[in-house]
């Protein structure tokens, strides 16, 4: 899709506007958002976002929104297991519910910035590198392996990495927050306080979704336009989620099983896609293999509907489970 530099240009203001938005309302006044809070709020993301998909759909042409709007969904699905991973970070750090919505921008605001760089890259190697779609297949194929395989067990235990691990030898830090302030006095001495540490694991586990969510989006389109839009609006809203479902992320026992299918499916058709404009000398001579392709649209109902039946047959599996215990 062929985007003129105006409307990149506003695109990213708007993008820039809705952040700085949430962003200021956040340091405003730290607190945990009641669930009308949340509510209005993520309805007016949710309405965007679908806004969008329809600017798309009457700018560009019907598919490029069926594109979008499957790149949403996936990335949104995404971004909602990943709030797992958000949860057991601040059990972990014993972060203050007033302060978890600060944390949670600023580790948005940080995925923000690793997938537009990841997108660029992802961008520019596939203009010039079409066997890249081999690499992005097998790639999601094994990770949807791991999610379906392990899954449940990384969700039950926030493992820290190395580099969080080394800052907690290495920074003199305190035991108490002081708000949202990452350097404190204590005992006359300047300090740090936990808050450094939660930032360092929430960018470091941003890096690790990157790496997941872009391969993925690039399986239902090659437009960076759409790729960047599908991302901005899947972080957009995702902290008033985060307070909005609580304890409901737990009864979500399925979702990686759900997840898995999803990228399973969107990888085995990069690989498709790779064959179907093969260039690779050793595989069926550099010609083309001539394969059927799953449509766009076909993407979109096959990843709602395993969505929708992950979603439902997690209810029922804890509706089922608190019946037995009541």
């Amino acid at each position: 899709m062929d985007v003129p530099l105006w409307v990149w240009c506003a695109t990213v203001a708007l993008y820039l506007g809705l952040f700085t938005l949430d962003l200021l309302i956040v340091g405003r006044r730290p607190h945990e958002p009641s669930t009308g809070e949340c509510l209005r709020w993520l309805g007016l993301y949710v309405g965007l976002a679908v806004l969008f998909g329809l600017g798309i759909g009457i700018w560009g042409g019907r598919s490029y929104a069926v594109e979008y709007y499957a790149g949403w969904i996936t990335e949104y699905s995404l971004s909602v297991d990943n709030l797992f991973v958000f949860l057991l970070i601040m059990a972990r750090f014993f972060v203050p519910r007033p302060l978890q919505q600060t944390v949670l921008m600023y580790g948005i605001i940080m995925a923000l910035v690793l997938r537009a760089v990841f997108i660029a890259a992802g961008a520019a190697v596939i203009a010039n590198f079409s066997w890249v779609f081999y690499v992005f297949g097998v790639f999601l194929v094994y990770t949807a392996v791991k999610l379906a395989t392990h899954g449940q067990d990384d969700d039950e235990e926030y493992q820290e990495s190395a580099l969080v691990r080394r800052l907690g030898r290495v920074l003199r830090t305190t035991q108490e927050y002081d708000g949202t302030r990452l350097r404190t006095v204590q005992d006359g001495v300047r300090v740090w306080t936990p808050m450094i540490m939660v930032l360092v694991a929430l960018g470091s586990t941003d890096l690790l979704f990157a790496l997941d969510s872009i391969p993925a989006i690039f399986g239902l389109t090659q437009s960076g336009y759409i790729v960047l839009a599908a991302n901005v609006f899947a972080l957009l809203g995702l902290r008033q989620l985060y307070f909005l479902l609580g304890g409901l992320l737990e009864r979500l026992v399925y979702l990686s099983f759900g997840l898995a299918v999803v990228l399973g499916f969107i990888g085995v058709k990069l690989v498709l896609e790779a064959l179907h404009t093969n260039e690779l000398p050793f595989v069926n001579g550099g010609a083309p293999v001539p394969v059927p392709v799953p449509s766009t649209m076909l993407s979109l109902g096959i990843i709602v509907g395993v969505l929708a039946l992950t979603a439902v047959a997690s209810l029922l599996a804890s509706r089922r489970q608190r019946a037995s215990l009541g």
